[in-house]
Formats: C-alpha cells, structure tokens, sequence
C-alpha cells in the first residue's frame, strides 16, 4: 500500500473510487497564475509548429500528383485557411474554462465515454512522437557529420532484421534523449521554448533558402514545370491537396483546448492562430519548392527532404564555411522536431494519459510515457513504406473529424457554452455529463456515422475496386465526417434532449454551487502546481467560470 501511495500524484483527500479516476490537478481547470500564453505566445507557437521538416515537404507531394508549383502552393493556402477555423472553434470552451481535450470530451461523450477520444488521441500522439524523433535522428547524424565527417563511417553492428543501422540508431538516441529534459516544464513554461524556436528556426530557414538560390544561380526549373493534371483530374488533385493539409492539422484541430486552456483571455487564442496558421505553414511550404527547386540545378534532381539534401552538401570535400552552415541549419532543424514534438505530440499525450489514469499519471509523466513508446516501437520501421503510413494517416484523420464534430456541435449548438464545470468532475446520476452509465450514446452514434461514411472510400484507398463516389467522398474526408457526425448529433439531441442544453436550461438552472469540486491542497513535486485550496476551486472559481460561459 506505501508503494501505491508513493507512486500516485497529488489530489484531495476523500475521493470516491470513481473521483479518483475523473480528477487531479493536471485535469481541474488551469488557476489563474497558470494562465500565460498571450498573443505572442500562440503567434510564437505556430510560427515553430509550422517550422518542421514533414511542413518543408508537404507541397512535394502535390507536385508529385501533378500540380505546378503555383497550384501546390495555392492549395497550402486554401488547406490552412481552411483547417484553422475548426481550431478556433475547438479552442474556444479551453479557453473559456481553461479545461484540457480530454476534460472537454466529457461534455459531449460522458464523462466515462470520453476515454475512447483520449486513448484514441493518445495513442496516436505516442506514435507520432516516435515518428518525429526518427526524422530527429537523421539531423543530428547530418549535424554529427558537419563536425566529425568519420561518423559516416561509423561501422554497422546491427543486422538487417532491425531495420537500421547503428549510426542511424546512435543518432536517434541522442535526439530522443536531449528531448526528455524538455518535457520536464509545465504546459505554462514551455512557451518559451516556442519562443525561442520562433526566432532561431526561421534565419536557419532564410539562410538555407537564399543559400541553395544562390548556389544554383537561380530558383530552378522546377518552378517553370506545368502541371500535368487538367480538366477534372486537377481539380480532384487539388482537393486531395488540400485535404493532406487537414490530415497534417486534424490531431491539433481536436486537442486544441490543451494549450487554449492557459490562455490569458479567449481572444488571445482565437485572432493568433487564424493569422498565424495559413501564414506560417504558407512561408515554410514556399521555402521547400524554391530550396528543392534549387537543388534540381545543383544535383540534376528534385531532392525534396532538407536533411537529404544538407547531407549531399557535405559529400566530396566541402569547405569549413559550408560544414559551418551545414551544421547551424541542421542544429536549428532538431530545434524544429524538438519543438513540433513537445507540441503536437508529448503535451498532448500527456494530457491524455492523464485522463485516462489520473490517480497516477500528470501532464509530465504521461509525456515521458510518449517518449518511452516511440522509443519502444522502432518508428524507423513505420517510415520504411511511406504510402502506407500515409493512408494510416489519412483514415486516422477521419477519426479525429468525426470527434471533432460532435464537440464543436455540442459547444455552440446544443449546451451554446453552457457548462457545469462541477459535473465534470463526478459520475453521480444528477451531472449533466452523467448520461447512461457516464456514456452519450447519442455522441457514439454521430462518431460512428462519421467514420462509416468514408468506411468504403478508405478501402478504395488501400487498393480495393470501389465505386468512384465513395473515393470522391473519401478525398474529401475531414468534411464529410466532420459534417456527418454534427449533423447526427445536432439531430438526436433534437430528438432525445439532454441535460444543461441551451433551450431547456437558464442561468440560475447551471449555477453549480450544490456541487464541489475537490481542489489539490499543497504544492506538487510533478507538475509544479500551486497552493491551491479546495474551496477556491470548489465555490468561486467554478462560479465564476460559469458567469463567464454562460455568455459564450
């Protein structure tokens, strides 16, 4: 029984079994001195999101499918625009109540029924930090190379059935192990390390553009090829386009309240990221056609990856101020994974796993958790077929729409910002977010719709024979599903209302002063909490935020 205790993070004394699976400081709404990210702060985060390697590449696979560069880049614009609105919106009751993605998924899918969206999220969060540390890994051998070019010759002593090599995997190590000291700082500290990317990240982007520009005389031809779609088919390829902009997007789109809920004010996550968003991913996209252009003139080939092509400066017998140059761009671009992994991938798993065994696992454990399983599951081995990585990519993103639409439509049309913060927290049968045995089958039944929509497309997708709408409806996949499941859920509700919607529900109805939330009293050694009292958070503060919801 020590051990237990020992292992178990702070929370109140006196919790239910059930409480202790529903509540700990990590997932009660974000105190006030916690509330830090301000304008610059999204602007900052987006500027280093957007600054990745997977952003550098993604117009390469739309010239690929036949579009000029102009209609890629296009397309980079539109997909952006596009996506960011649904993070806004899934932003807005974070910010609100300051209330992580899987506190958020209650509301809609009972407090019980959100843990599938958690897990789901979760899961997925733990591979792509794996993934993403694989491509850190090839920059810091390309780093390595810069300084000591012997690590090339770095002998293999692993057989093939591992599916790498020992400088590969050396390399890999080293970028997954300079990542754990980042996950340490707490959600409301990390910005700063945003910040810094924002501004070392871009000049190593700039520098690399205008070098390749000059290297090559010039931007290239591949910026004079025409498109090789026309008529219908470029349409379609558009739209396809566009679409892997929302499968690049669709994780954060859904857990969009993880970071909204330490803004400073609504407003400070709402006019940041629709600016930022399509600007940033635009300026980056831009800098990988001309830099891959570039490289056309140079090697008499497109070579699309950043890291591939840093690696082919440092072949034959470069200069020291080509090492030197090769070595701060891929020093800045493990700045860059470092960053989009903290981000997109270890906050967000950490979140969730909190969630889902919250008696025992904070923001930070569940983030060195992430860490531990992208090590663990070789991710070196997902990235060997990339078409089939991506159609698990593409069909993972109708997941998330379709989770997206239920919550997105619960907020704004079927509790209109009303929310009990208190029954958040409880499964008693009088919560709001009770439902049937703590499940909303009514958001089960949306999501399911969403995903069976494009059930018959995806199976088009892996290479089966199917009709050509079902593809047609699959390529447009995050708005079909995203459309299906709102439309489903808006409807049952309508039919089978539920508790604390809009039209049956007033203000003094939704005042949670019966209830009490159990706050956290002293400091936590985890999450570097605050000195929080049960009553601040139990009356007040929940009091408070329900005022301020109400008016949403």
């Amino acid at each position: 029984m020590g051990i237990i205790q020992r292992l178990q993070v702070d929370h109140a004394p006196g919790l239910t079994y059930s409480e202790l699976f529903l509540q700990n400081e990590d997932l009660l709404p974000v105190p006030e001195e916690k509330r830090t990210w301000g304008y610059w702060n999204f602007i900052a985060f987006w500027v280093a999101t957007s600054f990745n390697v997977n952003t550098w590449m993604i117009a390469s696979s739309m010239i690929q499918l036949g579009l000029s560069w102009w209609q890629a880049w296009i397309c980079v614009w539109i997909g952006y625009a596009l996506i960011v609105p649904f993070i806004v919106a899934n932003a807005r009751p974070g910010a609100i109540f300051h209330v992580t993605f899987p506190v958020v998924a209650r509301t809609s899918f009972g407090v019980w029924g959100s843990l599938w969206c958690v897990f789901n999220r979760g899961a997925m969060a733990c591979i792509w930090y794996g993934v993403q540390a694989s491509i850190g890994g090839s920059c810091v051998l390309v780093m390595l190379r810069a300084m000591w070019p012997s690590v090339n010759d770095i002998p293999n002593h692993l057989p093939a059935s591992s599916g790498t090599t020992t400088k590969d995997f050396m390399c890999f190590f080293l970028f997954w192990l300079i990542s754990l000291p980042a996950i340490w700082f707490p959600v409301h500290k990390i910005r700063h390390l945003f910040t810094v990317k924002s501004i070392v990240v871009p000049i190593a982007g700039i520098t690399f553009f205008i070098w390749c520009i000059v290297k090559a005389r010039g931007v290239g031809p591949v910026v004079h090829q025409p498109a090789t779609l026309h008529g219908s088919a470029l349409g379609w390829g558009m739209v396809s386009s566009i679409m892997s902009c929302f499968s690049n997007l669709a994780t954060l789109a859904t857990n969009a309240p993880d970071f909204s809920s330490r803004s400073v004010n609504p407003s400070a996550a709402l006019w940041p990221q629709l600016i930022s968003v399509p600007l940033c991913f635009a300026v980056v996209s831009f800098f990988g056609v001309i830099v891959s252009s570039s490289s056309q003139a140079i090697y008499g080939e497109a070579i699309w990856s950043p890291i591939d092509l840093l690696g082919m400066f440092l072949d034959g017998n470069p200069s020291h101020a080509t090492r030197f140059g090769v070595w701060f761009i891929s020093a800045s671009f493990i700045i860059a994974q470092l960053g989009t992994n903290i981000s997109a991938n270890s906050i967000s798993a950490g979140c969730d796993l909190t969630a889902l065994l919250p008696r025992f696992i904070n923001i930070r454990r569940g983030g060195y958790i992430s860490a531990i399983v992208g090590l663990v599951m070789l991710p070196w081995n997902l990235l060997k077929n990339s078409s089939k990585f991506t159609s698990y990519l593409s069909a993972y993103s109708v997941f998330l729409s379709s989770i997206a639409g239920v919550m997105i439509t619960d907020y704004y049309l079927v509790h209109k910002g009303h929310y009990s913060v208190a029954d958040l927290y409880h499964s008693r049968k009088d919560g709001w977010y009770a439902y049937t045995y703590g499940i909303n089958f009514r958001a089960y039944a949306a999501y399911i719709s969403g995903i069976l929509i494009n059930v018959v497309g995806f199976a088009g997708a892996t290479g089966r024979t199917v009709p050509l709408a079902a593809t047609r409806i699959y390529e447009m996949s995050f708005f079909t599903g995203f459309g299906v499941s709102a439309l489903v859920y808006w409807s049952l509700n309508r039919l089978f209302p539920i508790g604390g919607a809009s039209e049956c529900a007033t203000f003094e109805e939704v005042d949670v002063s019966r209830e009490r939330l159990h706050g956290l009293e002293g400091d936590s050694d985890d999450t570097g909490g605050s000195d929080r009292k049960p009553e601040s958070v139990a009356s007040g503060g929940v009091r408070s935020m329900r005022s301020e919801g109400s008016k949403a």
